[in-house]
């Protein structure tokens, strides 16, 4: 009996030994697929990414952002090798209204130096390539955020013509057709600046009224507050003057009211 218990035991240990040989095994296994995974997404991180707007001819982005007061933010924008880059911004609220503005091209040079400006623009006709720098300070406002809006454009008008030798390809003379919608382009952009610019002027007069319209309520409200507590005292004190004490033998005093 004692011979097959010593037998049963020696099995039993002999399995779970094999099963927890094939458990480090998989585990191993399963360790080094991972080891694997994240060499591949380490790879694949560090290849340079391509911007989603490469291959268009023209992009156009609007933002609103809001810069805390003594601090500086810097925005970045990709612009192809001969395009056209332009930028510009304009403070909708905040403090004095104003705000630096500096752009540094690819290279790390400041092409456009700080100014502190209600509003600046920047252009570049012909791009080398590469990541703009785009810079909003609020230095020198210690307790002022300032709410900033940027408008950017990259246009490459070379690509007019990749498309008007595809054109050719198809032995079609669309030159004259090129040029107008060239030209369009052009116009389009020119109105879109226009148009940023006049929605800038437009948002910088709806906050100077509504701040002008709290201002006026505050103090309307304070002054309302003032006059009626002055007209309190003057009444009271009114009616004082008016209750007269006098005094009778044997009654005391006594007041008459007029």
């Amino acid at each position: 009996m004692y011979t097959k218990l010593g037998n049963q035991t020696s099995t039993c240990s002999f399995l779970a030994m094999a099963f927890v040989s094939t458990v480090a095994t998989l585990n191993s296994i399963f360790l080094i697929f991972l080891c694997y995974i994240s060499y591949f997404n380490y790879v694949s991180g560090t290849e340079p990414s391509v911007p989603w707007y490469e291959n268009l001819p023209a992009v156009a982005m609007d933002y609103k952002v809001h810069i805390d007061p003594g601090k500086e933010d810097c925005y970045f924008q990709y612009v192809n090798p001969g395009a056209t880059f332009y930028v510009s911004f304009q403070v909708v609220r905040g403090g004095d209204g104003m705000a630096g503005f500096a752009v540094r091209n690819p290279q790390g040079t400041i092409v456009h130096p700080y100014q502190w400006k209600p509003n600046s623009e920047y252009q570049e006709q012909s791009s080398t390539g590469g990541y703009f720098s785009v810079c909003i300070d609020n230095q020198f406002s210690k307790f002022a955020g300032k709410l900033v809006n940027i408008y950017l454009t990259v246009v490459r008008y070379d690509m007019w013509e990749q498309y008007t030798k595809e054109v050719e390809e198809l032995n079609m003379n669309m030159e004259n057709f090129t040029t107008t919608i060239t030209g369009v382009e052009r116009n389009i952009n020119e109105m879109l600046q226009y148009q940023h610019h006049t929605k800038g002027r437009e948002a910088w007069d709806m906050n100077l009224l509504l701040g002008n319209n709290s201002y006026v309520v505050r103090w309307s409200i304070v002054q309302i507050l003032v006059i009626a507590g002055t007209t309190i005292v003057q009444v009271y004190f009114v009616r004082k003057l008016f209750d007269l004490r006098t005094g009778g033998s044997g009654v005391g005093f006594s007041k008459t009211r007029i």
